[in-house]
């Protein structure tokens, strides 16, 4: 039995030696067409997560616009961009795609895509779990076609569906009117988004090809939206199936096939033991697991002065395989997830982050619960106003912003920074405002010119921000301990301190971040620089509030300053 086989056996076992011949035909049909990625990543690389249209230009295509900013502003500091999704849609801020295989007009067209692929990494969104109601997949379902007939999921409303993982509080299911009948299909994320049903083998095989239409585009990592939704059965949560992982699993081993070096990011929103679980045995399912719960986790420590929860979930990371990683990010264009630390922080926690989210301007989004009841699921909010909201003094602004930066910048893993992160936006409650949609307090457009002059506006809020950010990331690209599996282990010191020690032997780096309003004094041992002052370290340390640190042994004044 042939690997193929294996996998599709998993999926189709009445039916698996047919299903896997069509995956095996259209893997012919791609293999030797997608140039090679490259190998790995390492220390050097660092993703900015942006949409298409995220800096805009009137009356020009916004991708040209996005390379030109890149290409003037982000050269030698960016190695990536994770472009959110860049296709026709209708709802949900590019979540509902209505032609899976077209660039939005407004935003240019598949060689402005290959073009910054050229320049940069590239990730591309594939929506893996629905598709818009205005789809032809969709429309043909409702016209009864015979090659869209079992695309979906019918569900019948009287039936149980208490124990389904719900991510926000709207209907499961859908009433639509078919071949002249009312039927009711499966709607995880709104009456706007079906969900595919892949019980049907045609869903699958027309998703792998939409992924290797991806990574013939100059897709060097592919990121699975709502990875852990994809298949339902009766009866179960409908979230992290096996068969989800089984699918997951064999688009990596097409995908190896036909584009190597292609990765796989699962995005899967949920409690961490469930989340690490898509890196497979590490060599056969995700390149790359988001790492959902340090953004609360961050959060919390800055709003209560004590790094104790995040340093303890830090201790739990197990490096992972040499061609895995965790996606290290803090902001997103979502919100700031709970779920991630369900399991990790009480109800009171939680509650704090949410008080403290709307006291900064921001907002809170629900889920439903089996009993009925909403609890909060995400804080909708700016990073940037989220940890630094309360501080008027736009130095000590920077400066607490930039040390949970740092965070993101030290822990193992690969890290990706939100566009509104790197350029120091604080909340937009106008988009909010305007559209009713909490997510867009956070997903502002920004005009290129304006942009541009206020990032070298001395002093202003976004240089102050977009300075130190380059030179945080200049300076993390020159060290082996920064490597995204390079060994990571958490030092208990004070509870305001989150202490790492990243690397070994003479790569080692000792990183500290105060995450509170105090002076902490610490002997750490160490003599060597500090590497973001250049200033002698012989051992004893004080760090001042909200200071950040990265200290190498070896190192000296003079080297740093070269």
């Amino acid at each position: 039995m042939t690997e193929i086989e294996l996998r599709v056996k998993q999926l189709y076992p009445d039916h698996y030696q047919e299903t896997a011949k069509k995956v095996e035909n259209l893997m012919g049909k791609w293999k030797g067409k997608i140039k090679e990625k490259k190998s790995w990543i390492d220390q050097t690389d660092v993703l900015l997560i942006t949409y298409g249209d995220g800096i805009k230009e009137k009356n020009s295509p916004s991708l040209p616009v996005l390379k030109r900013f890149a290409d003037e502003e982000l050269k030698g500091y960016i190695s990536g961009i994770h472009l959110l999704p860049t296709f026709p849609y209708t709802s949900d801020d590019g979540f509902s795609v209505s032609d899976f295989r077209s660039i939005r007009r407004e935003l240019g067209d598949w060689e402005d895509i290959q073009s910054l692929g050229q320049s940069y990494d590239l990730m591309l969104d594939a929506v893996v779990n629905h598709a818009s109601r205005e789809s032809e997949y969709f429309q043909g379902f409702l016209k009864g076609e015979e090659g869209y007939r079992d695309f979906f999921i019918e569900a019948d409303p009287s039936e149980d569906y208490s124990m389904v993982t719900r991510p926000r509080a709207l209907p499961l299911l859908t009433a639509f009117e078919t071949d002249g009948r009312k039927v009711y299909v499966w709607t995880t994320f709104s009456e706007d988004q079906i969900d595919f049903n892949y019980k049907n083998d045609n869903v699958l095989l027309e998703i792998l090809d939409i992924l290797l239409f991806y990574a013939s585009k100059g897709a060097g990592f592919i990121r699975l939206d709502a990875a852990g939704f994809i298949w339902k059965e009766g009866g179960t949560t409908c979230m992290n199936l096996p068969q989800a992982h089984e699918v997951v699993k064999l688009m990596r081993l097409v995908l190896d096939r036909c584009a190597p070096g292609c990765t796989i990011i699962t995005e899967t929103n949920v409690p961490h033991q469930e989340n690490i679980r898509y890196f497979g045995n590490g060599f056969d399912e995700a390149g790359l697991v988001y790492q959902f719960p340090l953004p609360p986790l961050t959060f919390y420590s800055f709003i209560s002065g004590s790094a104790v929860e995040l340093s303890r979930w830090a201790e739990t990371l197990e490096k992972t395989s040499d061609k895995t990683a965790y996606f290290n990010f803090l902001a997103s264009h979502d919100g700031i997830g709970i779920r991630p630390v369900e399991d990790i922080l009480t109800q009171e926690q939680k509650q704090l982050m949410a008080d403290t989210a709307v006291e900064r301007g921001g907002l809170v989004s629900f889920r439903s619960m089996p009993d009925g009841s909403e609890i909060p699921y995400e804080l909708n909010i700016s990073y940037l106003s989220a940890i630094a909201g309360d501080e008027k003094d736009i130095r000590k602004k920077v400066q607490k912003f930039m040390a949970s930066q740092c965070i993101l910048l030290s822990v193992m893993g690969l890290p990706a920074i939100y566009y509104h992160s790197l350029l120091g936006s604080e909340n937009c409650r106008e988009e909010y405002l305007s559209s009713g949609i909490k997510r867009r307090i956070n997903r502002e457009k920004l005009d290129y010119g304006r942009l541009k002059a206020e990032i070298h506006t001395p002093g202003s809020l976004r240089n102050l921000v977009f300075e130190e950010y380059k030179k945080l990331i200049s300076i993390r690209k020159r060290y082996q301990a920064f490597a995204p599996n390079s060994p990571q282990k958490v030092l208990e010191t004070d509870p305001r301190l989150f202490v790492l020690v990243r690397g070994d032997g003479e790569d080692e780096i000792l990183v500290l971040v105060n995450v509170s309003n105090e002076t902490v004094q610490l002997d750490t041992g160490y003599n060597g620089a500090e590497l973001l002052t250049g200033s002698p370290v012989n051992g004893r340390l004080e760090v001042p509030p909200y200071g950040y640190m990265w200290v190498k042994t070896g190192e000296n004044y003079d080297r740093q300053m070269e």
